[in-house]
């Protein structure tokens, strides 16, 4: 007769292999049980369905992050082909923003006057001593010192000093500069000059003008190598100083030299007038 012990052992080994069973085989100790009945199916059945459960929910979790891991690495694709396209679009946008200022240029040159050179800005003065940039066509290209600065906007300023290849051009909001300026509605003359604060300012105004706020100012053409016509500044602020011979207006000059990349220099000779405040393309304005 076998005893109690050997009979508890049998059934602990029996458990045990259920339990080996069930870990390392779940699916197919899950479809054997289904054919076992009585207590040993009944009690093992629970934790082999657990189990099983578990183990269907681990695979489900592992293939969403192989799915996921997948996407997020065509994200960072997508991104890299984004980056890569927003720089290819800033340089053509830069590229087209070029073309249109040179067909600008073309267009003001055969119209206006034919005895003009385009120039590129390639440098600017660092010491801050002056308002000057260094353009790229000098004595070779036939520039010569005094000759005007332009942009189909208006005035930039006049070549100061030429080499070979590159000339410096002191720009009109240096206080060193001086232009023939005159004041389009009323007719008046003075002298355009920078300031310290980057700007410009008329003097020489006669007293008795009724020069007023907004009045726009054209070069003269009577000296200097500009012709007539060709915008300069609208006028900010007019200062009447007791006592004074003359009047001095502030100038918010029409071209922003500071960021001014293509220029056009002016050939013709002194004297040459071109009434730009008439031209239908907009380089100079009429007022009443």
């Amino acid at each position: 007769m076998r005893s109690p012990y050997g009979a508890r052992r049998l059934a602990l080994g029996l458990f045990a292999f259920l339990l080996a069973a069930l870990f390392l085989f779940p699916g197919q100790s899950q479809g054997l049980l289904e054919y076992l009945d009585g207590p040993v199916g009944q009690l093992v059945r629970l934790p082999l369905e657990a189990v099983s459960s578990l183990d269907q929910g681990i695979s489900n979790m592992w293939q969403q992050y192989v799915a996921l891991q997948s996407v997020e690495d065509e994200n960072h694709r997508l991104r890299q082909e984004i980056e890569w396209l927003r720089g290819q679009n800033n340089q053509l946008r830069e590229a087209a923003s070029a073309t249109q200022r040179l067909t600008a240029l073309l267009q003001f040159k055969e119209q206006a006057l034919p005895t003009m050179i385009a120039a590129q800005v390639i440098g600017r003065d660092a010491s801050n001593r002056y308002k000057s940039v260094i353009v790229n066509k000098g004595d070779s290209d036939g520039i010569q010192k005094d000759m005007g600065v332009i942009t189909p906007s208006g005035v930039v300023g006049r070549v100061v000093k030429t080499t070979g290849a590159t000339s410096v051009v002191l720009l009109v909001t240096d206080p060193n500069n001086a232009i023939a300026g005159l004041i389009q509605r009323t007719r008046d003359e003075g002298i355009v000059e920078g300031t310290l604060q980057g700007r410009a300012k008329l003097k020489y105004i006669p007293m008795l003008s009724a020069v007023k706020e907004g009045d726009y100012v054209v070069t003269s053409g009577l000296v200097g190598g500009f012709p007539r016509g060709l915008a300069i500044g609208t006028i900010t602020g007019i200062s009447r100083e007791e006592g004074a011979l003359f009047q001095t207006a502030e100038l918010a000059p029409e071209v922003d030299v500071n960021h001014v990349e293509e220029v056009l220099i002016i050939q013709a000779p002194h004297g040459q007038s071109v009434d730009a405040a008439t031209k239908p393309d907009g380089t100079g304005r009429s007022q009443p």
